[in-house]
């Protein structure tokens, strides 16, 4: 949202550490509230974007907007879902997924990347790890489709994850 979008380019300008900054231009029309006056978020801290109590869905990104559809769903069928938003990868704020998931007992992760090697399976490897007693159900990932990027907007369309599969993941790790 353009709200972090200015406290983290903010903070990696004055980070004194090599910083990438990626954005997607999907994202240049996006509104948001953004104060005028001066701030910084820190880099390497989730935002929790909804709270929630039946299941953490983690993403970052212009894919997050498919996550806060779906719970927009879920919830009118019951469902509360916590949204955290990494905002950053690296570092990783792991600390504030695995608090989540102790809270909700399920996990699903949306990124917009390929099923493999990517930050969702780093995830996935870090709370199984640390806090798999917590979890009542496996984790679930959803990631693109495994086969080359498409150009064409209604082949990419079908290749991006979308709140449908969000839904799906969801109602699986809560065995509904």
């Amino acid at each position: 949202n353009p709200y972090d979008a200015k406290g983290l380019l903010k903070a990696a300008i004055r980070d004194d550490d090599p910083v990438i900054f990626m954005e997607s231009e999907q994202m240049y029309g996006d509104k948001g509230e953004v104060p005028e006056g001066e701030y910084v978020l820190p880099i390497g801290v989730a935002d929790i974007k909804r709270e929630g109590t039946d299941v953490t869905i983690v993403s970052f990104g212009k894919i997050i907007k498919e996550a806060y559809k779906a719970a927009d769903v879920l919830e009118k069928e019951g469902v509360s879902c916590e949204i955290i938003d990494l905002r950053t990868v690296r570092p990783l704020d792991i600390n504030a997924v695995l608090e989540s998931v102790k809270k909700t007992n399920r996990l699903v992760i949306l990124e917009e990347a390929w099923p493999f090697g990517n930050v969702s399976t780093e995830i996935t490897y870090q709370v199984q790890s640390k806090a798999f007693d917590y979890l009542d159900a496996p984790i679930e990932k959803i990631n693109t489709a495994d086969t080359p990027a498409p150009y064409s907007p209604v082949l990419l369309a079908e290749w991006l994850p979308n709140s449908n599969d969000v839904i799906k993941a969801v109602k699986k790790v809560m065995y509904t």
